[in-house]
């Protein structure tokens, strides 16, 4: 496969996957019943959303620093907030690329090497990863009397020949997974990702500002489920939705954002699904997915522009 038609893949691939969940999601929906969410929310709880988004994303810029000092060098924090929001508009366009162009842009204007900036970026996101499993494991732990109790009459019902079949094919499938990826060109590239995880995690055991780093990290996370919540608030219909039960919402949402460009389709449609888990209709999860995506997209297309117009601007005295 040549460079040109995967770098087309990877453009074309998660636009088809946005494209399709868009349509998925509004089969069976009446348009006009989803419209007049947006005349009859509080529009005052989506700017407090919004307000709270950025936050996060100030507090991420941050925090780099402490990443990057342990290396010797020093990272500004205007050329950091404008290279964080520029990263997340770029990556509307090649899911991750913003990373790259984050890593280049402080590399170029603060002359740190580029494989630094990125191997901190690398480090960044595995504390993502770990954040975002906490929260999960957060929201389970409140789910589970739920999930237990879901798993115990599916068990029930089942005959005990069918069970040892639901293992057996659980069994299989992890196999022919481990085989495939020992045995697959991309086995180099696993392997990288789990130790890029491996060495985050032991820089930030050696920084020296390493509590300063965790208390941001906690932060930045919390601002997005508060973000979330806050732009629910907006809908009277979710008054009743527990906070529990939007931070489940919230991870399935986070995770979507991987599959398509800024999640755009994928993430109204896993927060309709997971709302419908608490018995919120469809139109209503829709329509809070749409306006918690849109509130966060035009935060991210309007500071992510404005950063790419300023960022060259305020270092023109820089080659």
């Amino acid at each position: 496969m040549s460079k040109k038609l995967k770098a087309y893949i990877k453009i074309i691939l998660p636009i088809s996957v946005g494209v399709f969940c868009i349509y998925f999601s509004f089969r069976n929906i009446s348009f006009t019943d989803f419209t007049k969410y947006f005349y009859e929310i509080n529009y005052l709880w989506v700017f407090v959303g919004i307000f709270l988004g950025a936050l996060s994303h100030i507090s991420r810029s941050y925090r780099w620093k402490y990443l990057i000092e342990p290396l010797g060098y020093k990272l500004g924090f205007i050329n950091s907030v404008l290279a964080v929001f520029s990263a997340y508009l770029i990556n509307y366009t090649i899911p991750r690329a913003g990373d790259i162009a984050r890593a280049t842009m402080i590399s170029k204007y603060e002359k740190i090497p580029f494989d630094k900036t990125l191997g901190t970026i690398v480090a960044e996101r595995a504390v993502d990863v770990i954040c975002i499993l906490t929260i999960i494991a957060i929201g389970l732990i409140f789910e589970f009397q739920k999930i237990s109790d879901k798993i115990i009459s599916f068990i029930e019902g089942k005959q005990l020949s069918t069970i040892f079949i639901y293992i057996a094919i659980l069994i299989l499938t992890i196999t022919i997974t481990y085989w495939i990826i020992k045995k697959s060109k991309y086995q180099k590239s696993i392997s990288n990702f789990f130790l890029g995880i491996i060495q985050g995690l032991t820089v930030i055991f050696k920084m020296e500002k390493r509590i300063a780093f965790v208390l941001h990290s906690i932060f930045i996370w919390l601002m997005y489920v508060l973000m979330f919540w806050a732009t629910s608030m907006a809908f009277v219909e979710l008054y009743e939705v527990a906070f529990y039960q939007f931070m489940i919402s919230f991870t399935l949402a986070a995770l979507s954002i991987m599959l398509s460009n800024g999640g755009i389709g994928i993430y109204p449609l896993a927060v309709e699904e997971s709302l419908g888990w608490y018995g919120i209709q469809s139109t209503t999860g829709l329509a809070f997915g749409w306006v918690s995506w849109l509130s966060q997209t035009m935060m991210v297309v309007i500071f992510g522009g404005l950063s790419l117009f300023i960022l060259p601007f305020i270092n023109r005295n820089k080659s």
